[in-house]
């Protein structure tokens, strides 16, 4: 398999429609700085000054697909101006990590750059613990990958690194976490959604595990909520068999050996998963049918 098509390819999710990329930069770091213009973080309302509706803070970010994010920016567009110019916080698309970083891949794809998103943890918002987080891998002409985060382009974050050349161990793919914790490396209950004490421990790592796996090798890019298979929000509830295939998934070291993995049923994603719903606290759940193109 040509792995550098493989990622040049959009998936049902990332396809950007009838968005006429032609104009857009080729540079990863330009088309970040787009992604950065076009999009506000639903958290992120005191770093640019601005309070953010609650509906749009719920509503905005159950998105699943690049070209709803699409419509809702055109929509909120004032005036005639190139797609990516930057607009004021109340124009903007209110998104979560995965929205910055969909996007991106989206336009990564669509001007030649093979790119897919990757569910992991940020270790460099909070001292001493691992966020919830996504971020954006493309693959450079050399055939090395690289990781980026769009979201923290913005002039509030301070980082000692390139948000375009990530070190590998300041953002943990899901797998890499999972092993650390599981070598007694990490503490398991450093990881998980800040601000939501339940939402965290070895069951969210798993989670955010085979999410990554479905984004990375299986084109299936969720929503941070989603899930499938046996309902699991707590340790004692995952079986030795989980923590037994979750232990594959964080040794393998290819993608070959990921995608021999993906097509294990437990592990495939189905065409009706669950979502929790924003508006309830993420307790309630709801069905949803995937397009899968």
């Amino acid at each position: 398999m040509d792995l550098h098509l493989e990622h040049l390819g959009q998936t049902p999710f990332s396809d950007p429609g009838d968005l006429d990329t032609s104009t857009l930069p080729r540079d990863p770091r330009q088309l970040a700085v787009l992604v950065r213009n076009l999009i506000v973080h639903r958290a992120e309302g005191e770093r640019v000054g601005w309070t953010v509706p609650e509906e749009r803070g719920h509503d905005d970010p159950e998105a699943r697909y690049v070209t709803e994010v699409l419509r809702i920016l055109r929509v909120r567009e004032h005036g005639d101006r190139p797609f990516g110019a930057e607009r004021a916080p109340e124009e903007r698309f209110v998104g979560t990590c995965r929205d910055f970083s969909l996007l991106l891949c989206s336009l990564l794809r669509a001007t030649g750059t093979p790119a897919r998103i990757r569910c992991g943890f940020a270790g460099y918002f909070k001292e001493g613990w691992y966020d919830d987080h996504w971020v954006t891998e493309y693959r450079l002409p050399d055939g090395t990958w690289r990781l980026a985060d769009a979201q923290v382009l913005h002039h509030s974050y301070d980082l000692p690194f390139d948000p375009l050349d990530m070190p590998r161990d300041r953002f943990l793919v899901g797998g890499d976490a999972w092993r650390m914790c599981r070598e007694g490396r990490a503490d398991p209950e450093t990881f998980g959604v800040d601000g939501i004490e339940d939402v965290k421990g070895l069951w969210y790592i798993r989670a955010n595990t085979l999410a990554d796996l479905a984004a990375a090798v299986g084109g299936v890019e969720l929503l941070p909520w989603d899930f499938w298979g046996p309902e699991i929000r707590d340790d004692k509830a995952l079986t030795e068999g989980d923590i037994a295939l979750t232990d594959m998934i964080a040794a393998a070291r290819t993608d070959e050996e990921l995608r021999e993995l993906y097509r294990d049923p437990r592990l495939t994603v189905p065409d009706e998963i669950g979502s929790y719903v924003s508006r309830t606290g993420y307790t309630a759940v709801r069905r949803v049918t995937l397009n899968r193109g």
